[in-house]
């Protein structure tokens, strides 16, 4: 029995709801989407929605900084260079070069924002992380750039008029009419459900860590938006390439904390339980090897030796340096009795960045006229199968800046008279059984973890598949009135997507990595895996 996907997952009525009208919304209130927000013109209206506080995203939360071609002693060719080879065969290669000539642009640009960026004297203290050739990672306050850009940037949306942010507000789908997205519906705990309607909307929500029980991302990333887009008609990509971060910090009963790259950047070493430093068994660039042969490595190491970890090494660096350099680590790793300087740091891979994601042009477009979207949410062609560290941070500037702009054009283009249009969607009959739902997001999330992880057969991906598929046709079927049930749709909708993109690719490539297909095929361009929901399932 087929699994059916509906098309909202809520009823509403248009003469039952409120409407609010703005010529552009954006959904997503992380990098990507407040860059796009401040690339709309005054004499346009904006809408920002975001789902909890703007202080809660990936972006926040990013550590290591942001990759660009900011040396006289780099060159862009090598940046290019560096991406194309560490994304598998994949990377789109105009979009990639694309993206780094504007690099020094963007991160100039949020300097005179107010970005407070490390220095050494007047210079930008540039680090390196895995896959780099050459020290080109900008970071701020050691191990906090991503709180240090989102302050700046939010700084100056809030000072922008025309810019309106709702913030703890979920996005629940995108409202589609003869064809093209015309806003969406949205909800919060004071006004309930609200049509927004809008010239173009932009889809901003992040990525989809969520789904795994070991993961660095925050709760809100519950992969909304990848399930909102589907649900829509819009075309997604590349979904099996979820990258693991190597360097989790692992503590049992403990939340997950990322422990960044930028450690080993500056000469952590990895070693097992034994003291074995290991890495340089599996890749002779050893720790600065691209984060899936980290990840995979630490993953053969735990199970060569039997144990749940391995541990980063910053001993033998200068403790009082290794304070400085890193004073967010050191004040986590102090709460469970660490010190960076004297004690090994017990880590392991979780789920940290989805590559795939909504299919967008090098302007940010969709498949789905009338929707752009930016960030994690995409599968923009930049990182093809394995994403070059820092280089996240870029690609939310970028197609912020891009979509933005794109969208704002358009919808100056438009006829003024927004209104409203007859969507509807009827309520179900409710089930009659009650269903246990942190029950079944608990082993969804163990589920991905064990079947869909960091190493994958077909055993393993068909077993997912047949359980996803199982909880999906009695889920999805179920109409919710609370952010509880609506996030396991997505993340059920995502998970399945996921899962049957990694068993459509019977071979190893990047951060896919299947254990019953070990060797790479030789691949022309364009041979994604792409989804496209089916009007008539």
């Amino acid at each position: 029995m087929p699994v059916r996907t509906p098309r909202y997952l809520v009823p509403f009525h248009p003469k039952r709801v409120p409407h609010y009208f703005a010529d552009v919304l954006v959904i997503g209130g992380g990098l990507a989407g407040l860059r796009a927000a401040l690339s709309v013109p005054p004499e346009l209206s904006v809408l920002v929605i975001a789902k909890d506080d703007l202080s809660q995203s990936n972006s926040a939360y990013a550590q290591g900084g942001i990759a660009g071609v900011l040396s006289p002693d780099d060159r862009l060719e090598d940046h290019v260079a560096d991406t194309i080879a560490a994304g598998g065969g994949l990377c789109d290669e105009s979009i990639v070069e694309g993206v780094i000539r504007e690099s020094s642009e963007r991160i100039r640009e949020l300097i005179s924002w107010g970005a407070s960026f490390d220095r050494t004297g007047v210079r930008l203290s540039l680090a390196r992380e895995g896959g780099h050739g050459r020290n080109r990672i900008a970071h701020a306050r050691g191990d906090a750039t991503g709180k240090e850009i989102m302050r700046a940037v939010t700084n100056r949306v809030v000072q922008a008029q025309h810019v309106e942010t709702w913030e703890h507000t979920f996005a629940l789908d995108l409202l589609t009419y003869e064809g093209s997205c015309r806003g969406a519906l949205v909800w919060n705990p004071g006004h309930g459900k609200t049509l927004v309607w809008a010239k173009q909307t932009i889809l901003a929500t992040g990525g989809a860590g969520q789904l795994y029980r070991e993961t660095t991302n925050p709760e809100v990333a519950t992969g909304d938006g990848l399930a909102m887009a589907y649900r829509a008609g819009a075309t997604l990509s590349d979904m099996e390439f979820m990258q693991f971060h190597p360097t989790v910090l692992y503590i049992a009963g403990s939340s997950r904390h990322l422990i960044t790259e930028a450690m080993r950047g500056e000469g952590a070493r990895l070693v097992d339980r034994n003291g074995h430093r290991f890495m340089p068994d599996y890749d002779p660039r050893g720790e600065l090897a691209p984060r899936d042969v980290v990840a995979w490595a630490i993953v053969s190491q735990m199970q060569k030796t039997q144990y749940p970890n391995v541990y980063l090494d910053l001993t033998h660096l200068d403790g009082e340096w290794v304070r400085a350099r890193f004073p967010g680590i050191a004040a986590l790793c102090r709460d469970f009795d660490l010190d960076i300087t004297q004690d090994r740091i017990p880590v392991r891979p979780g789920a940290h960045y989805m590559i795939g994601g909504v299919k967008v042009d090098a302007q940010g477009r969709t498949t789905l006229p009338g929707l752009w979207a930016a960030g994690e949410v995409t599968a923009s062609g930049l990182h093809g199968a394995n994403r070059l560290a820092s280089n996240s941070l870029l690609e939310a500037l970028v197609f912020g800046t891009r979509s933005g702009q794109g969208a704002a054009a358009k919808a100056a283009e438009m006829d003024d008279s927004l209104r409203g249009l007859p969507i509807e969607n009827p309520a179900v009959e409710p089930g009659s059984e009650p269903l246990d739902l942190a029950d079944i997001r608990n082993s969804l999330e163990s589920l991905m973890w064990r079947n869909v992880g960091v190493r994958r057969d077909a055993t393993g991906l068909t077993e997912a598949k047949e359980n996803l598929e199982r909880w999906c046709r009695y889920v999805l079927a179920r109409q919710f009135f609370d952010p509880v049930g609506w996030e396991l749709q997505n993340m059920l909708c995502a998970a399945r997507l996921l899962t049957a993109a990694a068993l459509a690719r019977t071979e190893t490539r990047g951060c896919h990595v299947r254990m019953d297909f070990p060797e790479r095929h030789e691949i022309q361009p364009g041979q994604h895996v792409v989804f496209r929901r089916d009007e008539e399932a």
